[in-house]
């Protein structure tokens, strides 16, 4: 259970006002958010609030684009489930370019990677067991990859690391994950893959390799859990991800679209993931690009705790910010920092008795990061006491990663005729 966090004596007075103001708005009346904007945030920082029926609770600087930082993951997640779908699997291929003889594949394990952004250890361990089922346990050649291969969070892994992780060489952690995944009576050590040749990028197999034939099929976890878990983590291999979605600039045209035209101009995305110095929004259209993932996701029958991180319940940016009973679990968003950049948002929704979900942004520029995200917490306390809020109807998926995804043993490799 969250317990009450000690607040510094300045903010006492503040939420005395905030209680006292509170007590003055009546169910159904717009409360009064522009005192708390200008003393909490200050008058030069963005901020927008937006009731359910699209009334104007509050619009500070709220059409000046600033540089959002991670909340440009936003509109990624949008243009991804728009084009692929949230039960979409991102698939990697494990093959053999030569005949299996009494556990050795003599010739090369070619991946055949589909940009899985989740590849880690851990699916590696589970790709290795199902090998080890297939009667593979020593390759003569190497390691050989093709495609756009995302390993351990890095876009520009070489073969190299995922092989070594297929040879059984990671964390215990990773490990014991897997273990708690395998059927009674799991293996003690991970499996291990002996490798006699080195890795390598390629594009094409070995001149004198057979035609691949697959063994193991790994399919991620889907693209809704997926963008769910990056976003928790604000993790920026949504930067390449975005391919997948056409890329910064097809993003950025979508985002555009769904916005009211007087506001196309206020949106800029140089990447999909908020590390490009180009990128811009304003706190309007960020709320906007919410309301349009919120209706993307509605057609599959989610909301956006399925995809965006939920204060104090969730693990990663926003575990601990808003934890105190009565607000954990009421407020679902998606933060962004860039301290290089100056940047600081907080962008996200309440669902309220009365207002129904209540959206907001906040979008500051030029003040230090932790001072901007206390006043963030402390605006977002003030809103909370003027609203009649509600928590999220939302249960967490405690599981780990690699329990979503699937490593399918395509057939057993059947030994070669001698």
């Amino acid at each position: 259970m969250s317990k009450v966090r000690p607040r510094a004596r300045g903010d006492f007075a503040f939420l005395l006002l905030g209680a006292a103001c509170a007590g003055m708005s009546l169910a159904g009346e717009s409360p009064d958010l522009a005192p708390f904007a200008r003393s909490i945030l200050g008058a030069s920082q963005g901020v927008y609030v937006e009731a359910g029926d699209g009334t104007v609770l509050l619009a500070q600087a709220a059409a000046l684009p600033v540089h959002p930082a991670s909340v440009s993951k936003v509109p990624t997640t949008l243009a991804l489930l728009r084009k692929l779908g949230p039960e979409y699997r991102f698939v990697t291929t494990f093959a053999a370019t030569g005949p299996v003889r009494d556990g050795t594949l003599n010739g090369d394990l070619l991946v055949d990677s589909g940009g899985d952004p989740y590849f880690v250890d851990e699916n590696a361990l589970l790709v290795a067991l199902r090998l080890n089922e297939a009667g593979v346990q020593r390759v003569r050649g190497a390691l050989r990859a093709r495609g756009a291969l995302i390993f351990d969070w890095r876009n520009d892994a070489d073969a190299a690391r995922l092989q070594q992780a297929l040879s059984g060489r990671v964390s215990p952690q990773a490990w014991t994950t897997v273990q708690t995944l395998a059927p009674a009576s799991p293996p003690a050590a991970p499996p291990a893959l002996r490798f006699d040749g080195a890795s390598a990028l390629v594009a094409t197999p070995a001149a004198n390799a057979e035609d691949p034939r697959p063994l193991v099929i790994h399919r991620s976890q889907t693209l809704l859990a997926l963008v769910k878990s990056l976003n928790d983590y604000s993790n920026n291999i949504f930067k390449p991800l975005a391919d997948a979605a056409g890329g910064a600039p097809e993003v950025q045209s979508l985002a555009r679209n769904v916005v009211p035209e007087e506001m196309r101009s206020e949106i800029t995305l140089g990447d999909g993931a908020g590390t490009d110095a180009r990128n811009r929004l304003s706190p309007r259209a960020a709320v906007k690009l919410l309301r349009a993932l919120e209706q993307e996701l509605a057609r599959s029958d989610h909301s956006l705790v399925d995809a965006l991180p939920v204060t104090g319940i969730d693990a990663g940016t926003l575990r601990t910010r808003l934890d105190a009973p009565g607000e954990a679990g009421h407020v679902v968003g998606k933060s962004g920092t860039f301290g290089d950049y100056g940047a600081s948002a907080l962008i996200g929704a309440i669902p309220t008795s009365d207002l129904g979900t209540v959206y907001f942004a906040i979008l500051n520029h030029g003040v230090p990061v932790p001072e901007a995200r206390r006043r963030q917490d402390r605006f977002l306390r003030a809103l909370l006491g003027k609203l009649h809020s509600l928590p999220w109807n939302y249960q967490p998926d405690t599981r780990p990663a690699v329990a979503r995804a699937q490593a399918l043993l395509v057939a057993p490799a059947a030994p070669a005729a001698r």
